[in-house]
């Protein structure tokens, strides 16, 4: 298994992804429509993907924060205690997704450590909001040490969704 930046080529190989993703789990409940269009977003900073055995196996970016539910939720906490965080010392973590067929195998603990160790090194905090279905998405977050923030409805083309929001480091 190897983690590694995402590459122009890798593109319709995410893509391919993303959509059998979400036929199989309903994630995500946007951007399936133009999987390339929502991978590759300007909004995106950073993406990586893992490979296991040469395979494109699983995705996960690096955005900037606003317009973010969990963003809202730390600024509002902050300002309650008298403190801040600038906008490019936030972060969100985004866009994670596993193949089905490469689950079980720390596919996604890899990619979402890989985010937490570039935001530690570049002195950043993430947040990320994750719907209340994706169970096993949640149960990773909290082993790995996020914090939760409080609850929001992820707003969608076809309407909106309950969620929870996270921030790391705690």
């Amino acid at each position: 298994m190897s983690i590694r930046p995402l590459r122009p080529a890798d593109l319709p190989l995410v893509a391919d992804l993303l959509v059998k993703v979400h036929a199989v789990d309903g994630y995500p409940v946007e951007g399936v429509a133009d999987p390339t269009a929502w991978v590759s977003s300007p909004a995106v900073l950073r993406s990586w993907v893992a490979e296991l055995d040469g395979v494109v196996v699983g995705h996960v970016a690096l955005m900037a924060a606003d317009g973010e539910d969990a963003a809202r939720l730390i600024r509002e906490r902050d300002r309650d205690r008298d403190e801040s965080v600038a906008d490019d010392e936030l972060r969100a973590l985004a866009r994670l997704f596993v193949s089905p067929d490469a689950r079980n195998r720390s596919v996604g603990r890899l990619l979402v450590r890989t985010v937490m160790d570039h935001a530690q090194g570049a002195g950043q905090r993430l947040v990320l909001n994750v719907l209340h279905k994706d169970q096993a998405a949640t149960r990773l977050y909290r082993r790995l040490g996020w914090r939760y923030l409080g609850d929001t409805d992820h707003r969608h083309d076809d309407g909106s969704a309950p969620a929870a929001c996270y921030t790391w480091p705690a």
